[in-house]
C-alpha cells in the first residue's frame, strides 16, 4: 500500500526575493506585434507615416497626419501552437484567444493663419495590449537529471538543524526550498550542512511539464502633436502601463523506468506546481518627429524611453508525492506550514529604443514604408540593486543579453474603395546566443475597405520564433525546443467624426 505526503504552502513576506529572474524581466521588455489592422497588416512599419492610431506606438508625431477627428477599435483571434521536442519525444499544445486589443480617439484642430506656419494641433488617447500572455506549453520525456537536483542546488551549505528546529516563516526563500525537497523525500542529508538525492533510479526518470500563462501587458497613451506648413510634423506621447500576469506550470516525475529503483520504499512519484502572480504599472515617454521631404519621400526619428514598473509577486508553490514505507509517517500525511509568499513591491526598467524610418509615396495609389529599431536589452535592470538576487540577475542580463535591431516593411496598394496590404517583420533574438531565443519572423497580409465616414480593415499574421523551455532556473537546468508560431486575424472599424 502507498502512503502519501502532500506539502503545500501558500505563500506571506518571504525572506529574499526569488520569483524574479532574468525570464521575467525580459516579459515586460519585449514588446509584441498589436495594435490595429492596417497596422498589423503592413508589418507595423509605420514610423514615418502617421495617419494610423497604432502608428502612434511607433511615432507620436503621426496623429498630426489626421485630417479630421476619428475613433477605432480593433478585434483579434490569436492562435498560437507550440510544438515541443524533450529528449527526442514530441508534443503539440494550441492555445485559442480572442482579445479587444486596441481602442481609441483622436481630434483635430486646424489653424488657418499663415503667419506662424503652425497649422494643426492633434491630441489622441490609445490603449493598446502590448502583449498578450495568454499561452500553453506541454513537454515529456525521460531525462537523467531529476527534480531532486533543484532542491539540492538549494539546499547544499544550509546546516540541516535550520531546516528542522526553525519555523517555515522564518526560513528564507532557499531553506524553504530544501525544507520541501527534504521533508518530500527527494533528498536526504549527509552531514552537517550537506545533502544527496534520495531517488533510489539511477536514471531514466520519467517527466512531464506543463506551463500555463494568462494575462496582458497594457499601455494607455495620451498623445500631443502638431504640424508646421504641413511638412513638420513633432509629436509626444505619455504612457501609462499597467500589467496582470499568472503563470501556473507542474512539474510531474515519477521512477518507475529508471534502473535499480526500489518499487517497495522511498519516494516514487512527485508533482511539484508553482502559481506565480506578477501586477502593477508603470510609465514612459514618446518623441517623434515626421518630415515630407516632397510629396513622394517621408522619412521619421523616433525614441521611446525605458519603461519604470512597480511590480509585485505572489507565489504559491505545491509539492505532493508518493512514497512506500516511509515510517514514521504512515497513511496519509499533510503538511501545511500556511505560509502565503507576498513579496514586497520592486522596481523594473526596461530599455529605451530607437527607430528610423523611411517611406515612399504614389500619390494616391500606394506606398512602401520601411522602419528599423534598435534596443539593447542588457540595459533591463531589476531594482533595488543591492538586493542579493536581483544584483545575481542584472549581472546574468548584462552577460547573456544583447542589443537587438528590429526590421518591419509594410505596403499598401488602392484600387478604388479597396485596399492591399503587405508586411514583412524580423526582430533579432536578445540573447547573444541566439540558440536560446531565436530571430523572429512574421509575414502579414490584409484588406481594407471604405464606406466613407467608416472603414473596416482586417488582416492575418503569421510569426514564428524557437527557444529552449527550462524546467527550473537552477538545479535541473535541462530544456525542452518550443517551435512556437502564432497566427492572428485582426478586423478593425475606424469612424470618422
Amino acid at each position: 500500500m502507498k502512503k502519501y505526503l502532500s506539502i503545500l504552502f501558500l505563500g506571506l513576506a518571504a525572506n529574499g526575493l526569488q520569483a524574479q529572474d532574468m525570464t521575467d524581466a525580459l516579459r515586460y521588455a519585449q514588446d509584441n506585434l498589436n495594435g490595429t489592422a492596417r497596422f498589423r497588416a503592413m508589418g507595423g512599419a509605420f514610423g514615418a507615416l502617421g495617419g494610423d492610431f497604432s502608428s502612434l506606438n511607433v511615432n507620436p508625431a503621426g496623429s498630426a497626419v489626421f485630417t479630421n477627428n476619428q475613433a477605432a477599435l480593433t478585434l483579434s483571434s490569436i492562435n498560437t501552437t507550440n510544438r515541443s521536442n524533450y529528449f527526442g519525444e514530441k508534443y503539440k499544445e494550441n492555445d485559442n484567444t480572442f482579445d479587444l486589443n486596441q481602442v481609441g480617439g483622436v481630434w483635430v484642430f486646424t489653424e488657418q493663419s499663415e503667419k506662424s506656419g503652425w497649422n494643426k494641433l492633434a491630441l489622441g488617447l490609445n490603449y493598446e495590449n502590448e502583449n498578450l500572455f495568454d499561452n500553453s506549453i506541454f513537454y515529456r520525456g525521460h531525462n537523467n537529471n531529476s527534480v531532486a537536483d533543484y532542491f539540492l542546488s538549494y539546499a547544499n551549505g544550509i546546516p540541516v538543524a535550520t531546516i528542522q528546529n526553525n519555523d517555515f516563516r522564518d526560513l528564507n526563500y532557499a531553506e524553504q526550498q530544501a525544507y520541501l525537497g527534504f521533508e518530500g523525500y527527494a533528498i536526504n542529508p549527509v552531514g552537517a550542512n550537506s545533502y544527496e538525492s534520495a531517488i533510489t533510479g539511477a536514471n531514466n526518470f520519467y517527466q512531464e511539464n506543463t506551463i500555463t500563462s494568462t494575462g496582458y501587458n497594457g499601455k494607455l497613451s495620451f498623445n500631443a502633436a502638431v504640424s508646421y506648413k504641413d511638412k513638420y510634423y513633432f509629436g509626444l506621447n505619455l504612457n501609462s502601463h499597467f500589467t496582470d500576469y499568472t503563470r501556473h506550470t507542474s512539474f510531474y516525475e515519477d521512477y518507475l523506468d529508471s534502473p535499480g529503483h526500489d518499487n517497495g520504499n522511498g519516494l516514487q512519484a512527485s508533482r511539484f506546481s508553482n502559481d506565480l502572480t506578477t501586477y502593477g504599472s508603470g510609465f514612459s515617454f514618446q518623441l517623434g518627429g515626421i518630415a515630407k521631404l516632397n510629396n513622394e519621400i517621408r522619412v521619421g526619428l523616433s525614441y521611446t524611453s525605458p519603461t519604470w514598473y512597480s511590480l509585485k509577486d505572489e507565489l504559491l508553490q505545491t509539492f505532493a508525492v508518493s512514497t512506500v514505507n516511509t515510517s514514521p509517517r504512515e497513511g496519509d500525511f499533510y503538511a501545511d506550514p500556511d505560509i502565503k509568499f507576498i513579496y514586497p513591491t520592486y522596481k523594473l526598467q526596461t530599455p529605451g529604443s530607437y527607430t528610423g524610418s523611411f517611406a515612399y509615396v504614389f500619390g494616391k495609389q500606394g506606398l512602401i514604408s520601411i522602419d528599423y529599431s534598435m534596443k539593447d536589452y542588457s540595459k533591463t535592470r531589476l531594482k533595488p540593486k543591492s538586493d542579493p538576487t536581483f544584483a545575481t540577475a542584472n549581472a546574468q542580463i548584462n552577460d547573456l543579453l544583447d542589443t537587438s535591431g528590429e526590421l518591419r516593411v509594410g505596403g499598401e496598394y488602392r484600387i478604388k474603395k479597396w485596399s492591399l496590404r503587405g508586411g514583412y517583420r524580423f526582430e533579432q533574438s536578445p540573447y547573444k546566443n541566439d540558440e536560446i531565443v531565436s530571430d523572429l519572423n512574421a509575414y502579414s497580409a490584409g484588406l481594407g475597405y471604405s464606406f466613407g465616414d467608416t472603414k473596416v480593415d482586417i488582416s492575418y499574421t503569421k510569426a514564428r520564433r524557437d527557444y529552449q523551455q527550462s524546467s527550473f532556473s537552477q538545479g535541473m537546468t535541462d530544456s525542452a525546443t518550443i517551435n512556437q508560431r502564432n497566427h492572428n486575424v485582426s478586423v478593425t472599424v475606424i469612424f470618422e467624426l
